[in-house]
């Protein structure tokens, strides 16, 4: 990823790393997290320590947007807090600390400039108050990206099943573009591809693609019009992308899926012969494998999901200990951003 940055902003970009080095420091946590975690979609907490200087911190998910304008999220390591989720929306609010954080995963900020936050959680439902400036979004898109990262970024808390929102210490029925915000938000489904869901059959499911860059999983989520189970995900995934959509394929073109089965469980998922092609590319097959993994744990009672070719397991298997959604740290370490000068 290459970020062009002319010489005239030198100074201040300077300026901003040094004050960005210590937030840098405070996120580089070790451990991993765990299959639980994982199969509940991403749900947070997970508490860890940093071996560096034995600061406790959170694998909190956190929603930014891409050039493509879909959200992506993307696993930071935080400081612990009592005011964990107030901490996790504030990363998201544009600031030249926040900006430059997202700007080197080839991402943006999405919350108006000087935003803050009161949140009350309470027997699943978080009301999240977001300050007066939350109201002085751009254009429509702008306010609709920003009430879907606030609510799927809140939803990733295994203490909240449902979102409200208010500005400024009001409830409102719309947005100054007219975005509505009058209804409970549950349930996360980023990326909608298609608002058609009028039948009665119909059912939404989320998909992880890789982004153009390759660097990033973006989840899709899409209208089927079949049982919501990972079978009917495993077959869409397959299919691949909408062709306008500006993202990659997760799975070979030619990969077909011989069987999906589930039991006390477990997910296994029998490719042809045309997958080892996914294991034979250059980061040999990781975010193919971590497309499925994503994919079938949205899905209740996913514990683990396992991967055969032909009926025969891979060597590269779902590895449900060592996995975030986009973990920054480890984006950064095989993906170091370069800038360079006008």
């Amino acid at each position: 990823m290459r970020m062009k940055i002319k010489r005239a902003d030198i100074e201040r970009i300077l300026i901003l790393c040094a004050a960005v080095l210590v937030v840098v420091l405070a996120l580089q946590g070790g451990g991993q997290t765990t299959s639980e975690v994982l199969v509940e979609n991403t749900k947070i907490p997970v508490q860890q320590t940093s071996a560096a200087d034995n600061t406790e911190t959170i694998a909190t998910v956190v929603y930014y947007q891409d050039g493509e304008n879909y959200l992506v999220p993307v696993t930071r390591q935080i400081p612990k807090t009592d005011g964990i989720a107030k901490a996790a929306l504030s990363l998201m609010v544009k600031s030249p600390e926040n900006d430059l954080q997202a700007a080197r995963l080839g991402l943006r900020t999405v919350i108006p400039e000087g935003t803050t936050f009161d949140i009350d959680i309470r027997d699943g439902r978080a009301n999240v108050n977001m300050s007066k400036e939350a109201l002085t979004c751009a254009t429509a898109a702008d306010e609709a990206v920003m009430v879907e990262a606030v609510t799927n970024t809140m939803m990733c808390f295994s203490s909240v099943d449902e979102v409200t929102l208010q500005f400024d210490g009001q409830k409102r029925s719309k947005l100054t573009f007219g975005t509505d915000v009058s209804s409970v938000f549950a349930g996360a489904n980023p990326n909608l591809e298609s608002v058609e869901t009028f039948s009665a059959d119909a059912n939404l499911i989320s998909l992880y693609f890789p982004s153009q860059s390759g660097r990033l999983l973006v989840p899709v989520t899409r209208t089927v019009y079949s049982n919501a189970d990972p079978a009917t995900a495993m077959l869409e995934l397959a299919k691949g992308p909408r062709d306008d959509s500006g993202l990659e394929r997760a799975l070979p073109e030619d990969c077909g899926i011989k069987n999906v089965t589930m039991k006390d469980g477990v997910v296994t998922v029998d490719f042809t012969k045309e997958f080892s092609a996914a294991i034979q590319s250059s980061d040999g097959g990781k975010q193919a494998v971590r497309a499925i993994l994503f994919t079938c744990s949205q899905f209740p009672g996913v514990k683990k999901v396992e991967v055969l070719v032909e009926g025969e397991k891979p060597e590269m298997q779902p590895d449900a200990q060592s996995t975030f959604v986009n973990d920054e740290q480890e984006v950064m370490a095989q993906y170091p951003g370069v800038v360079e000068l006008d």
